[in-house]
């Protein structure tokens, strides 16, 4: 994998990676744009602890603009955030980042209800593909493995910048998920906490190591294997299974049989074996019903300096779709409290997934 970096004419950073061998010159941003000021303001929720990012400056970000202008294309007939006549993999900074190295939320205050710090921390768009009408599903394999480099490198390189605690890769993909540009991408957020999900599936197998002396994690992906009704797909190095108790009415955990804590700890080997079982479910969720399966994937993995050795990464791949044409709204009971209702049976999903295998 070849690297090339740049910077937008706003300053922010842009990095281009190639397979081996392109010789890739870094390309000027020919746009006036301005300084990019970024008022993102970190708040902590009294009542849970948890800190909420402030960013109103978002509201100003592009919204679904038509294909001949998606700002995600390689720079040909309009200027785009990508200055090059074509890309394969490319990764920058977020011109509406809801964290940022420079943010300017104000004043800290650390003691008292109303506790506050800048929003710092960094968002980056990853793109992976030049062409606007693929999907990740639709990635020959060695460009899906170039992604899989991309988002370790980035991984490694957002983990040690100051103040960083946590690095989170994910792709929204399809309008009913809420996202804003149709182009093949995804995002990650580098955050200056440990983000709560991370931090509860965490505790969780720390307590449960010290309980029983063994990996949470470990245990889950034996007892899955063993039982295999919620088994979807497996390889020599990952498997992938519908959780026992499913949130989502589609949800598919992938897991490396070895553990590692994080993108950048997996070898050769784990990454070229992560590609065929993701592209194969991605694909299977797209044969479930008579239109793409809108989905998010979220890469779960060890916090910066915190819980490394508990910590096995894994994707979690989900759906708010529930039936043709319908989607589960988190309606009172999941928004008001948390607590999840799924109308679907996991193992009937897992049966579903594996009947529309290719």
């Amino acid at each position: 994998m070849e690297r090339t970096t740049g910077r937008l004419a706003d300053g922010r950073e842009i990095i281009w990676y190639d397979a081996d061998g392109t010789g890739r010159v870094a390309a000027a941003d020919q746009r006036d744009l301005p300084a990019a000021v970024t008022n993102s303001q970190l708040r902590r929720d009294p009542l849970t602890g948890e800190w909420i990012a402030i960013a109103s400056h978002r509201q100003s970000r592009t919204y679904m603009p038509p294909a001949n202008e998606c700002p995600l294309c390689p720079s040909r007939d309009h200027l785009s955030e990508v200055p090059s006549t074509e890309y394969q993999v490319v990764a920058f900074e977020n011109r509406f980042p809801s964290y940022s190295l420079a943010a300017e939320g104000g004043e800290t205050v650390e003691t008292g209800l109303e506790q506050t710090r800048p929003g710092h921390g960094r968002c980056e768009v990853v793109c992976f593909t030049s062409d606007h009408n693929s999907t990740f599903a639709a990635l020959p394999p060695q460009q899906a493995r170039l992604v899989v480099d991309t988002w370790a490198d980035r991984t490694t390189a957002l983990s040690a910048m100051p103040g960083i605690e946590h690095v989170f890769p994910f792709e929204n993909r399809g309008k009913e998920i809420g996202v804003t540009l149709q182009h093949p991408h995804g995002q990650i957020y580098a955050y200056p906490f440990v983000p709560p999900r991370a931090l509860q599936e965490l505790t969780q197998a720390e307590d449960y190591r010290a309980r029983t002396g063994r990996s949470l994690f470990g245990d889950v992906i034996e007892r899955e294997i063993a039982d295999g009704a919620r088994v979807v797909a497996s390889n020599d190095e990952w498997v992938a299974f519908v959780p026992y108790a499913a949130r989502w009415p589609i949800e598919v955990h992938f897991y490396p049989r070895r553990q590692v804590p994080d993108l950048p700890a997996l070898d050769d080997a784990a990454r070229d074996g992560f590609v065929p079982i993701y592209l194969d479910v991605l694909r299977r969720f797209d044969r479930l019903y008579s239109e793409p399966t809108p989905y998010i994937a979220a890469w779960q993995q060890a916090p910066v300096r915190a819980h490394r050795d508990e910590a096995w990464l894994h994707l979690e791949l989900y759906s708010i779709r529930r039936a043709e044409g319908k989607v589960k709204f988190l309606a009172g009971s999941e928004s008001g409290q948390g607590a999840f209702v799924n109308d679907g049976l996991p193992e009937a999903l897992a049966d579903r997934l594996r009947e529309v295998a290719s």
